[in-house]
């Protein structure tokens, strides 16, 4: 499920600020855009989602791309997006912490099994499950408001799972956490939202499916 969502300003400002940076070479700039660029809006997504604010997320990405473009000479990543989003995760937590003293976090929370994670990474998109299938269907405004109300760090993996399209290896390249812990937190993040969107009936229906 892809949502575009972009503040007009971020991205007509975000651009600018590189094509007048006169201490970079033409070379690194125009690498810059067509490697970086194209996934401002997927920034913004993020930073609207773990901020749920969105003013302050504008501010987040307009720093989070300056930041970006100035270690972009060091970037050796395989995946541009993952490493922008790791910078605009970085923001959104120096951000926060700014606004309330502190970043709140889930501190205990099960990961799979190294065998676990080999067996899931070998069949890596299997066929969606009831969770799946559900915010797909749902309105955008639920799933929005649903997503919303999950605690982190669930909801920055469903985000960046769900709404951006992210693999496993690139969401514990965003996070910084093995990828059990990103299945773990995953898995965990869908049945919050079922139990979200659907009526407490229903979601118990649908999570004791899909265990089975």
């Amino acid at each position: 499920m892809k949502q575009g969502t972009g503040r007009k300003n971020v991205k007509v400002i975000a651009p600018s600020l590189f094509t007048r940076n006169r201490a970079a070479g033409v070379g690194q700039v125009q690498q810059f855009q067509e490697m970086i660029l194209p996934h401002l809006d997927g920034a913004y997504n993020l930073a609207r989602y773990l901020t749920r604010d969105p003013t302050l997320s504008d501010d987040v990405v307009q720093d989070a791309m300056v930041r970006a473009f100035r270690a972009f000479g060091q970037f050796r990543g395989a995946s541009p997006r993952a490493w922008l989003f790791a910078i605009v995760r970085n923001c959104c937590r120096t951000a926060q912490a700014g606004q309330s003293g502190a970043v709140s976090l889930v501190a205990s929370e099960s990961s799979l099994s190294e065998d676990a994670v080999i067996q899931l990474s070998e069949h890596a998109d299997p066929r969606p499950g009831p969770e799946e299938e559900l915010l797909r269907k749902a309105d955008i405004t639920c799933v929005r408001q649903a997503i919303e109300a999950i605690p982190e760090p669930f909801r920055e993996v469903i985000v960046l799972r769900e709404l951006e399209e992210l693999s496993y290896a690139e969401i514990a390249e965003v996070t910084g956490v093995p990828m059990g812990t990103v299945m773990s937190r995953l898995a965990r993040g869908r049945a919050m939202l079922t139990k979200e969107l659907l009526p407490p009936s229903k979601a118990t229906d649908e999570q004791s499916r899909s265990v089975k």
